[in-house]
């Protein structure tokens, strides 16, 4: 009896270091890492973090760039995923008509380019340029920024409106209802999202799935 709880006390002795063990190691994961406590990234009503990064002039851009924006809508995306393709036209619409009214488009790219090679920098400063892009297209060096937000998908969309100094996520999800074609879309959710916050209403949907491809990762 006496050797059974002699056992039972060393199991519980060892188990509680290897539980404090694997705090201490996540903790720093996510400190190294820049990794949401949540591992979900931001959700409505949360403040974004700025950032710096590369854009494809070879220029490093931050939110604290557009002191005159009201907000920004951030979009991950690429060059390679088709649902991205798909959207290239309606993103660049986004930026012409939001821009003037303080809500530029900022576009990261988010993808590996070891896993993905269209994904490369160069590739996308030729598909800035073959598309005729009117918006900064960063790269999202290191990965760093987009599990922060928690994004998923290209394209995946976070609307952030500008409060006493921070960003605030006002929306995330897609672009609108149908990827495949611009003339079958029946809801236009970040355009009604930015149309609510520029007359200074709430935002009636503020998330919806996005639909994409999966943000490639190192392997």
């Amino acid at each position: 009896m006496k050797n059974v709880r002699i056992i039972i006390t060393a199991f519980i002795i060892v188990s509680g270091l290897s539980s404090f063990t694997a705090k201490n190691y996540d903790s720093r994961e996510e400190k190294r890492n820049h990794i949401p406590k949540s591992n979900k990234g931001y959700e409505v009503g949360d403040e974004a973090t700025d950032f710096k990064l590369k854009n494809i002039d070879g220029k490093m851009v931050s939110l604290s760039d557009y002191t005159s924006a009201k907000g920004f809508i951030v979009i991950f995306t690429c060059n390679h995923c088709p649902y991205a393709k798909k959207y290239e036209d309606r993103i660049i619409e986004l930026d012409k008509k939001y821009k003037s009214l303080g809500y530029p488009v900022i576009a990261i790219n988010p993808n590996d380019p070891n896993a993905q090679p269209e994904d490369g920098y160069p590739q996308m400063i030729e598909r800035a340029k073959q598309k005729g892009f009117t918006f900064p297209y960063l790269v999202d060096e290191g990965q760093k920024i987009y599990p922060q937000y928690g994004a998923t998908k290209t394209p995946h969309v976070f609307i952030l409106q500008k409060e006493k100094g921070k960003n605030i996520v006002k929306y995330i999800g897609a672009i609108d209802n149908n990827y495949d074609n611009p003339n079958d879309v029946s809801e236009h959710y970040a355009q009604d999202a930015l149309d609510a916050l520029i007359k200074g209403e709430s935002v009636k949907v503020t998330k919806t799935v996005a639909i994409g491809c999966t943000v490639k990762t190192k392997k």
